[in-house]
């Protein structure tokens, strides 16, 4: 097989993992033009300096022994199948990056003939890159469940980071949907990859020659909607997973339909929306200071679609608020809805001058729309009704329309059909 046909085939097939975010752009060179953003299996992601680099996002082979009921690649599915060698990858990743496409390489594979095979596979490209081809580039590897700890470790030398995918939610769920995997065999190269770089870091500390082992850390992804686990289920786990293995983002894909099974939801489209939400809450956790069992409770499980999760906990907790702009400390300004991290601290800065009023909370960037019913300024409040529950909903709703077919969004651009304008902001910004 022609090595650009295996190309195609397994880009196409990578799409369905989003452990790094991809642009989604279809644009392809005009005669006269310059750049190409249509390459098969280009993607994006950032640095931790900020910068938006381009990937080349492939599988090694779309061959698995694994039958799970969600995945488009289970050996039971009828698609044409390919495998890149070691050799094939290295000449695609330097080709492309010697064209300008990419900066980096995120490889991820199906398990074929055995994890530990399948690992060395990776091993072996990771090593060429690094050593016969001298590749600096970006590098984010698939850590197989299953592998020996050492081949972990080794091809830990040689990649930037490492990512293990936990999928699905609950135990009761790969036991239903992909029972050849288990959790514990999941959990085990995550815990060994968290051990190792925590004590990278102290070698590094105390000698800068030390080998790097993983420096961007780990993540991991989620996959929802294919088990009817609710959101808080979910977040729970994701809160979790930060606390003890230190990741550095967990990812969450809406589940695509792609087969029909007994266990598996009969829906037309991917609950986009629902990921959306989760995506949200995920950023309350991290960087706002909420717990997920202030997010969500037993009784209401799951997020609503009118509203993003901090205004709807905002909603519901109405006797945390009004809070005074030129009193309240950072933490407090960060539960507003409209005002996220960097809109807090651009307030905490600019009120050491004077005294902020509404039109200085406009200039400063704050989402007024949802602020006003939720502060005062000099003790004034400009919220137009009381501060009431039933009164306060209605101004708050931000009902998107019901989406209206499979394709997943794009990270640079946003349907409508999909997130309403007003909540799309915050899906690149953060501005919660």
């Amino acid at each position: 097989m022609e090595i650009l046909k295996k190309l195609k085939i397994l880009a196409d097939s990578a799409k369905y993992d989003v452990s790094c975010s991809s642009s989604g752009s279809k644009r392809t060179n005009q005669p006269g033009g310059l750049g190409n953003s249509a390459s098969s299996g280009i993607c994006h992601t950032w640095t931790a300096d900020g910068r938006c680099i381009s990937l080349l996002k492939i599988l090694q082979s779309n061959n698995c022994v694994y039958n799970c009921s969600y995945c488009v690649n289970r050996v039971s599915n009828d698609l044409p199948r390919a495998t890149l060698t070691p050799d094939e990858l290295c000449e695609l990743t330097i080709n492309f990056y010697r064209r300008n496409y990419i900066e980096g390489l995120f490889l991820s594979t199906a398990i074929y003939s055995s994890p530990d095979h399948t690992m060395e596979m990776l091993l072996q490209t990771v090593k060429k890159l690094r050593e016969e081809h001298n590749f600096h580039g970006y590098i984010h590897l698939k850590a197989i469940p299953g592998a020996d700890n050492l081949l972990i470790e080794a091809a830990g030398k040689y990649v930037d980071r490492m990512s293990v995918n936990i999928e699905l939610p609950s135990e009761r769920g790969l036991r239903l949907l992909a029972p050849q995997k288990k959790r514990e065999a999941i959990i085990k190269p995550m815990t060994f990859l968290t051990s190792n770089i925590a004590a990278r870091k102290a070698e590094r500390r105390k000698s800068r020659k030390a080998p790097s082992f993983v420096p961007a850390g780990q993540t991991t992804q989620l996959i929802v909607g294919a088990t009817p686990d609710p959101d808080l289920q979910i977040l729970k786990l994701s809160e979790n997973m930060y606390k003890r293995f230190g990741l550095k983002r967990v990812y969450y894909s809406a589940y695509v339909p792609v087969s029909h099974h007994p266990h598996l939801p009969d829906i037309s489209s991917p609950p986009l929306l629902r990921e959306h939400r989760i995506y949200q809450a995920d950023w309350l956790l991290r960087f706002y200071g909420f717990q997920a069992d202030e997010l969500l409770n037993e009784k209401n499980p799951n997020f609503t679609e009118d509203y993003d999760p901090k205004t709807d906990w905002a909603l519901r907790n109405l006797d945390y608020f009004p809070v005074e702009i030129n009193r309240a400390d950072y933490e407090k300004l960060l539960r507003v809805p409209g005002i996220g991290v960097k809109s807090a601290r651009k307030i905490l800065t600019a009120r050491r001058m004077h005294s902020l009023d509404f039109d200085d909370l406009k200039r400063i960037g704050i989402t007024m729309k949802r602020a006003q019913y939720f502060i005062t300024c000099k003790g004034k409040y400009s919220g137009q009704t009381a501060m009431e529950e039933h009164l306060l909903r209605p101004r708050l709703t931000l009902s998107p329309p019901k989406t209206a077919g499979p394709e997943q969004p794009s990270l640079f651009s946003f349907s409508s059909d999909v997130i309403a304008p007003e909540d799309a902001f915050s899906s690149v910004t953060g501005e919660i």
